[in-house]
């Protein structure tokens, strides 16, 4: 998969980390979903493998992972992401709602700005296959 738009620092800068949060969550998904392609199930199931990685506890988890391999802008995008997490659903607790909320927010920021970098990252968690070079 490549990315459908970049954008540069100063358009970036008018991105609200929420909004970065929102593409961040179609992006992530969208790398879950074809992570189960094979072998092929029903859609029930697919629905269950995607909802048990999308969670916000999962998100959680992710980010805990990648955490020592980010750079300094990275991180301040994570920290942006957090505070701007909105009031949680009732079944998560706020801080791994903020979690989850950051993890979106740095892949929507590396979607429209590192391409390359966000593939990095995915491999990171199992989410893309590493590119084989020829």
């Amino acid at each position: 998969m490549a990315n459908l738009i970049s954008m540069n620092p100063t358009q970036i800068q008018q991105v609200s980390p929420a909004a970065l949060a929102y593409i961040g969550d179609a992006v992530y998904e969208l790398y879950i979903r074809a992570n189960y392609l094979l072998p092929p199930k029903t859609a029930h199931a697919y629905h269950q493998l995607v909802v048990a990685q999308v969670r916000a506890e999962t998100q959680a988890l992710q980010l805990a992972s990648l955490v020592t391999c980010l750079t300094a802008t990275e991180l301040e995008i994570v920290r942006r992401g957090r505070n701007a997490a909105n009031r949680p659903p009732k079944r998560v607790d706020a801080e791994i709602y903020g979690q989850a909320t950051s993890l979106e927010a740095l892949i929507g920021y590396l979607y429209l700005t590192n391409f390359p970098r966000l593939s990095q990252l995915l491999q990171k968690l199992n989410l893309l296959e590493p590119e084989v070079k020829k």
